[in-house]
């Protein structure tokens, strides 16, 4: 199954407390999104690369700053 942008923001959002569900749109920054630490970083790269089967480093989530760019 191709994942898409809909699931992509309901993983984040059930993933971290303090995301609202439902809050999150396609042009949010996850950084202002979240409390953002070094630990956040390892958890959204984790989330991608077990749900989605992607490998994204340090450097592809350095370069992303909305949810989209992160999705694309």
């Amino acid at each position: 199954m191709q994942p898409n942008l809909e699931d992509f923001i309901s993983k984040i959002e059930d993933e971290f407390e303090e995301i609202k569900p439902g809050t999150l749109s396609p042009s949010s920054s996850f950084r202002e999104a979240l409390n953002w630490n070094s630990m956040n970083a390892l958890i959204i790269m984790a989330i991608i690369t077990s749900e989605f089967e992607v490998v994204i480093g340090p450097e592809d989530l350095k370069n992303c700053d909305t949810v989209q760019s992160l999705f694309d």
